[in-house]
């Protein structure tokens, strides 16, 4: 029977021959993921039940969201996670120093490869689709239950085929290929679907590139994102993977419920207006949309391409009196290797600041909260109302090198603008 990707992957892990969409599974996960917001109330739930953990490697507690502890809440919220991780002597506890932003540190540490199914308490665990892995967010309870299990339900996803053909622009990349298909399909356009990317564009898309798209396969609703492994993901993993993978890809007659095929020669650099993320524009048609703040980072955009991009427009350049410039890695290695590169120095003397891994600006934490009537430009993955803090504040979503010309200009501005 012709599967997709999604499909197969679901159906090797619940020991079946294949699985049909709608169908209600079992499977078997190889990767269980909680953060300092979410691992918390897991662990209590979890320890109700009085088992120990199915496997220890294969649970990851990542404290990334408001660390380093931003206040006494978050630092009882880090503790409990802490002290789980010691008393089943968990080996993938990331402390701080030795973190990153989750989905930017699991594919960095070989922690998922391809064939997977990856389970997190938090919605943009989607992002390990990239890699040809079935991964998707749950709830703190479902994993508590896993993490004693080994095992979750799934009801199988219909699937949707994103092909992408032509030519893209210099400054278009992942970022603007999935805002743009959540611009055509609006945010509840995948619900509970697998977003199946591919075609020549995407076979040409580096690894950063593919995880920024299937990061956001959840604003369009996705249950999953994914793109088949290929010779890229390969390189990515081989000699970096802890444990043997297995490659799957779509049959040629798999069934979709829908097929879009985008053209992307003309794409421009794409700005997702408030107040939800398939408020899609080219940014030349952003209008004179003045700015108080710039992000950089997050499990979207904080990659080695991201930074590098945003460093490529800000070279020689200032931020604008007028704005406020964060830029935020995703992992202590990335960090690391922006350093010996020279980046940093470049945000710096262009009057950036430049952080320690954390996901806080990006869920109005800490480390870039907006005030009222305040206006942000953010390479993060939702502008809800209030998402980067007051309820009248507005975040506008673009790719790193839009970020960065904002910042030079002090409004809204594709990067040829300030080039």
């Amino acid at each position: 029977m012709p599967q997709t990707v999604t499909e197969k992957i679901l159906a090797a892990h619940a020991g079946k021959e294949y699985v049909e969409p709608g169908e209600l599974i079992s499977a078997k996960v190889d990767v269980l993921l909680g953060n300092d917001i979410t691992a918390p109330l897991a662990i209590r739930e979890f320890e109700r039940v009085g088992v120990p953990v199915f496997d220890p490697a294969a649970v990851v507690m990542v404290p990334d969201h408001f660390t380093p502890n931003k206040d006494i809440k978050s630092a009882e919220q880090a503790k409990v996670m802490r002290e789980f991780a010691r008393r089943h002597d968990l080996p993938n506890y990331f402390e701080v120093g030795r973190m990153g932003i989750e989905h930017c540190l699991l594919p960095e540490q070989g922690l998922v490869g391809p064939g997977d199914v990856v389970i997190g308490a938090d919605s943009h665990t989607c992002t390990y689709g990239a890699l040809g892995a079935f991964a998707t967010g749950v709830g703190s309870t479902d994993l508590a239950a896993a993490m004693a299990l080994g095992e979750t339900w799934f009801k199988v996803p219909e699937s949707l085929k994103f092909v992408y053909t032509g030519k893209l622009g210099p400054w278009v990349g992942g970022k603007d290929l999935i805002l743009h298909a959540i611009g055509e399909i609006g945010v509840e356009g995948a619900l509970y679907c697998a977003m199946e990317f591919c075609g020549p564009v995407i076979e040409n898309l580096s690894l950063d590139g593919r995880l920024t798209m299937c990061n956001m396969a959840v604003e369009a609703g996705a249950k999953n994102g994914i793109i088949a492994a290929d010779d890229k993901t390969d390189a990515y993993v081989r000699g970096r993977a802890r444990r043997p993978y297995r490659v799957f890809a779509s049959d040629p007659d798999a069934g979709y419920k829908k097929v879009y095929e985008f053209d992307v020669s003309d794409l421009e650099p794409c700005v997702a207006c408030p107040h939800l993320p398939d408020n899609v524009r080219p940014v030349s048609r952003a209008g004179d949309v003045k700015i108080d703040q710039v992000v950089v980072g997050s499990c979207t955009n904080g990659r080695m391409d991201d930074l590098r991009l945003a460093a490529r427009v800000l070279s020689g350049r200032k931020v604008h009196k007028n704005v406020r410039m964060i830029v935020i890695p995703g992992t202590q290695e990335i960090y690391l290797q922006a350093l010996k590169e020279g980046l940093i120095e470049t945000f710096i003397v262009a009057g950036a600041v430049f952080s320690t891994p954390t996901c806080g600006p990006c869920l109005g934490g800490h480390m870039g909260i907006l005030a009222k009537g305040e206006r942000a430009v953010s390479t993060t993955n939702r502008n809800f109302v209030g998402r980067m803090g007051h309820p009248e504040s507005e975040v506008y979503l673009a790719n790193p090198a839009v970020a960065a010309a904002s910042a030079i200009a002090g409004r809204i501005a594709g990067p040829e603008e300030v080039s």
